[in-house]
């Protein structure tokens, strides 16, 4: 669906995006992630043609550079920076971007806003939408062709958590739908959740690429468990673990056991089979 060679883009004597080669199959979740600055939406701007850059992009075999307004037709959009006609309500924005997309004046758009939970208020105003709200109408305009890639920058920045899993939700629904989908974030529980690899930017390069659980590894994180047990099953849990070789200390109502990436469900049943119950748990 995507491919992506030797992508660079300058800014001045800045490398905003540096030598970025990757590529995405039809039907995946591939998530750019990074802190702010690590040059996410640059190359979305890039994947859209909205801005020059060096390098090679193709869409569907479409050179993005050649024939960038082809590529987007086949593109839905989500930008990061919502901007909308607030005196318009929910169906006047709908009417006026399906006029901008020279889709059929007669279309029923009803089964889409329905899909996304906004039929009953599309007589609203957008100045009278909640941020979930705006968001879950961005989203019905980029599928208002049925495109078969969606790009999203950051889709749920300014969301509460609330409105973020409501989101993310009709994120997946779409994917299990077969939408190929590109999207940036910084929140490692949103691309874990949603992606089917992880391309990790740092500085405008690519650090890694991982599907979501061998990124751990790939890293060499260490997590911590916080163990909450009964203050009888703490002795036990302590020498079950030690007898394993990992490091564990006491730790208030539990205890605190350090885990090699990947293994947290095995210091569980190294519990389980010591007859240790553990109430509840943490990980950090």
């Amino acid at each position: 669906m995507i491919e992506v060679a030797h992508l660079t883009k300058r800014f001045g004597r800045l490398r905003a995006v540096d030598d970025l080669s990757f590529n995405v199959e039809e039907g995946q979740a591939v998530a750019f992630w990074g802190a702010n600055g690590a040059g996410k939406t640059t190359v979305i701007r890039c994947l859209l043609n909205l801005i020059p850059y060096e390098g090679d992009i193709t869409v569907s075999g479409i050179d993005v550079r050649r024939n960038g307004k082809q590529v987007r037709q086949t593109v839905g959009f989500v930008p990061q920076e919502l901007n909308f006609h607030d005196d318009l309500t929910i169906a006047e924005t709908m009417t006026f971007y399906a006029r901008l997309k020279k889709i059929e004046t007669e279309h029923d758009f009803t089964p889409l806003l329905d899909r996304l939970d906004l039929s009953q208020h599309v007589a609203k105003p957008i100045s009278d939408l909640s941020g979930g709200m705006k968001q879950r109408l961005a989203l019905a305009l980029a599928l208002q062709a049925d495109p078969p890639l969606l790009v999203l920058d950051e889709p749920t920045v300014n969301l509460d958590i609330r409105s973020r899993d409501t989101f993310i939700q009709l994120l997946l629904e779409l994917k299990h739908a077969g939408k190929t989908m590109v999207f940036s974030s910084h929140r490692l529980e949103e691309v874990t959740a949603l992606a089917d690899r992880i391309l990790l930017l740092e500085a405008g390069k690519l650090v890694v690429d991982s599907p979501p659980d061998q990124l751990e590894q790939q890293l060499g994180w260490e997590s911590t468990l916080h163990l909450y047990l009964a203050r009888t099953a703490i002795q036990p849990a302590l020498d079950a673990l030690q007898q394993h070789g990992l490091p564990v200390a006491m730790n208030g109502r539990g205890v605190r056991v350090q885990v090699a990436p990947g293994k947290k469900g095995q210091v569980l049943q190294m519990l389980c089979e010591a007859g240790v119950q553990v109430d509840d748990f943490t990980v950090e």
